[in-house]
C-alpha cells in the first residue's frame, strides 16, 4: 500500500539535557532523526517531509546526506503547527496513507509500519501503536501520594497512521490550538482509531539516561560484515576516465557496458558481498541496454540502500586502484568526497588508495586498470 510519512523533528528537547536538540544528536554514529528517515523508505514511503526548527533547515542535507527522497518543511514553536506545515507539503491524495511519526523514537520497523497500514485497510480511521501500562501509577499532590487505577490504561507510540485528507481536516478544525497528540484529533471528531502492538523498541528519547539506554539498543545484538570487491577494465580510444565517481582527464577511457568506474564497481560488490546479496551483475545485467553508459554512483547508491534497509550501517570503506597511469593522487581527496557523499558516510570512513605493479602484469602494461575494494557492514544478528 502507497504511504507518505511526515517525521516531526522541530522541538528543542530541553529535557534531554544541554547539547544540541535530541533529533539532531548522534546515535551509534548517525544522527538520531536520520535512523527514521531511512527506516521508513525502507518501509515503502513514497514520500518524506521532514519537518525541522526554521534554524535547521541548513543543517539537513548534513544529517542526510547520502540520502535522498525527502523534502524539508520550516515548522513552527508547538507540536501541531509542525505537523500543520509538515502536512501543507504532502502531495498524496485525501485516501492516502500518511505516517506521523516522532523522530526521537529512532527504532522505527518495517513490522510497525505493516500493522498501521493493515489496520487502515482494515477501516479505521487512524492508528498508533500502544503498550499497556504495566507500572503501578502515583499521582503526587502537594504532599500527598494517590495511587491511581491502569486498568485500561495505554501508552501511545508513534509513528500514528491516518487517511491524509481526514488529517487535514481535523487540523483545520483545530484552528490554532494544541493537541496532545495527532490521535486525538480524530477521537475528537469521532472517528474509529485503532491501537496496533506497541514495542517497547519504540521508545522515545526525553531524558540523558534515554541515550545510554539506546545506545546499547543500536550495538546490542548486531554483527560486522566484511565484503570484497575486484573489478577491471581494459583501456580504449578516449579523452578521460572515471574513477571512484571522479572524472579523470586522460589519453585514453576505460571500456564497459556502464561509464566502467571500476573503483564504484568494486566497492559495489564489496557492500553487496557483505549483504549476501550476489554481485553487480545481477542486480545491473550488462545484457540490459538500460544501464548503458549508465553513472555508476547509481549502482553504489542501490547497495548502500539494501544495507539501510536490512537496518544495517556502512562502518567504513577502502579502495585500492592498480595502475601505471593516470595518476590517482591529485584526486585523491577529491574521490573520498564523492564516495562519502553517496554513501552518506564522513570522509574519515572512507579511504582511497592507488598502487602500480612496477610495469608488471596487464596493469603494468597499461592495458587495463584493475579496482579492489572492502567494506565493513553492521547489521542486526
Amino acid at each position: 500500500m502507497r504511504f507518505s510519512c511526515l517525521i516531526v523533528a522541530a522541538g528543542q528537547g530541553l529535557r534531554a539535557g544541554p547539547g544540541a536538540p535530541k533529533a539532531w544528536r548522534d546515535l551509534a554514529g548517525r544522527p538520531v532523526l536520520r535512523w527514521s528517515v531511512e527506516a521508513l523508505q525502507a518501509a515503502g514511503a513514497s514520500e518524506t517531509v521532514v519537518v525541522v526548527a526554521p534554524d535547521r533547515l541548513a543543517d539537513l542535507d548534513e544529517a542526510l546526506a547520502g540520502w535522498g527522497g525527502w523534502r524539508a518543511a520550516a515548522g513552527g514553536p508547538t507540536r501541531s503547527q509542525s505537523v500543520a506545515a509538515g502536512l501543507a507539503q504532502l502531495s498524496g491524495d485525501a485516501a492516502e496513507p500518511v505516517l506521523v511519526h516522532d523522530a526521537a523514537r529512532p527504532f522505527v520497523g518495517r513490522g510497525h509500519v505493516e500493522a498501521l497500514l493493515a489496520a487502515l485497510a482494515a477501516g479505521a480511521d487512524a492508528a498508533a501503536p500502544a503498550l499497556p501500562v504495566s507500572d503501578t501509577l502515583k499521582r503526587l499532590d502537594g504532599d500527598r501520594v494517590e495511587t491511581v487505577a491502569r486498568e485500561g490504561l495505554w501508552r501511545a507510540q508513534t509513528p500514528q497512521a491516518f487517511r491524509l485528507g481526514a488529517l487535514r481536516k481535523a487540523y483545520a478544525a483545530l484552528g490554532g490550538g494544541e493537541a496532545t497528540d495527532d490521535l486525538a484529533l480524530i477521537e475528537l471528531a469521532g472517528g474509529r482509531v485503532a491501537l496496533t502492538p506497541g514495542d517497547p523498541m519504540l521508545m522515545k528519547l526525553t531524558y540523558p539516561e534515554d541515550f545510554a539506554m539506546a545506545e546499547r539498543l543500536a550495538g546490542g545484538a548486531r554483527i560486522t560484515r566484511i565484503g570484497q570487491g575486484v573489478d577491471a577494465h581494459r583501456w580504449g580510444p578516449g579523452d578521460g576516465v572515471w574513477l571512484c565517481g571522479v572524472r579523470i582527464p586522460h589519453d585514453r577511457s576505460l571500456v564497459g557496458h556502464s561509464d566502467a568506474d571500476a573503483g564504484l564497481h568494486a566497492l559495489t560488490d564489496a557492500l553487496l558481498g557483505a549483504m549476501g546479496e550476489g554481485d553487480i551483475g545481477e542486480h545491473f545485467p550488462p545484457s540490459d541496454p538500460q544501464w548503458r553508459g549508465a553513472a555508476s554512483e547509481a549502482f553504489l547508491a542501490h547497495a548502500a540502500a539494501l544495507v539501510a534497509a536490512r537496518g544495517g550501517r556502512i562502518v567504513n570503506v577502502d579502495v585500492t586502484l592498480v595502475c601505471e597511469r593516470p595518476k590517482v593522487g591529485p584526486h585523491r581527496a577529491a574521490m573520498r568526497a564523492r564516495l562519502a557523499q553517496i554513501l552518506g558516510l564522513p570522509e574519515g570512513r572512507v579511504s582511497v588508495k592507488a598502487t602500480t605493479t612496477e610495469g608488471m602484469g596487464f596493469t603494468g602494461r597499461e592495458e587495463g586498470l584493475l579496482a579492489q575494494a572492502v567494506a565493513a557492514v553492521e547489521t542486526l544478528a
